[in-house]
């Protein structure tokens, strides 16, 4: 009977063990940068609050953003804005990124600043669409191009709308 109640002893202390020990699947590293195609705007100011990706089997992880509004009429000729330098995320797939934008979002015409209605990103987020694989222990960057230009949209009553197109540029091992 003692033996019996070992075994029943030592079985249940090793499967509490295990059960604790989540496999390491290590972590990747990711620097996002955002560029822009030439628009005919004098500026198109996005305020950018937060990155976050979706690992799967691990949900959203907020990367180190830096937040601040950004006018993507600058972002080009090989200029970029740095909106993550070093974000650590557990490796895996990568389904989506999300660019979580604020409400001072602005479109400049004749000289005349309007504001630009965002009203799902800022709720939900922008999701841009990744499906790929990052390996543990690497580090990648992403350039994504915000286009200006085919994002501004005229209202019927002259104002302004930001309907986003973002596509992702290139995902390179670094």
């Amino acid at each position: 009977m003692k033996t019996v109640y070992l075994v029943v002893l030592v079985s249940v202390g090793l499967l509490a063990f295990s059960a604790g020990c989540k496999k390491d699947v290590g972590k990747s590293r990711m620097t996002v940068k955002m560029v822009d195609a030439p628009g005919d705007f004098q500026q198109v100011n996005v305020e950018v609050l937060q990155v976050q990706v979706n690992v799967s089997g691990e949900g959203w992880v907020s990367l180190p953003t830096n937040a601040g509004v950004y006018d993507l009429l600058t972002l080009q000729n090989d200029v970029s804005a740095t909106l993550v330098d070093v974000g650590v995320f557990p490796a895996g797939r990568l389904n989506q990124l999300r660019l979580i934008l604020g409400n001072q979002n602005t479109v400049m015409v004749d000289s005349v600043s309007y504001p630009l209605a965002t009203p799902s990103a800022q709720q939900s987020g922008l999701k841009i669409n990744l499906k790929s694989d990052f390996a543990p222990n690497q580090a990648y960057q992403v350039f994504l191009d915000f286009d200006a230009q085919n994002s501004i949209v005229t209202q019927g009553n002259g104002s302004y709308s930001l309907k986003p197109v973002i596509k992702v540029l290139s995902i390179d091992p670094i």
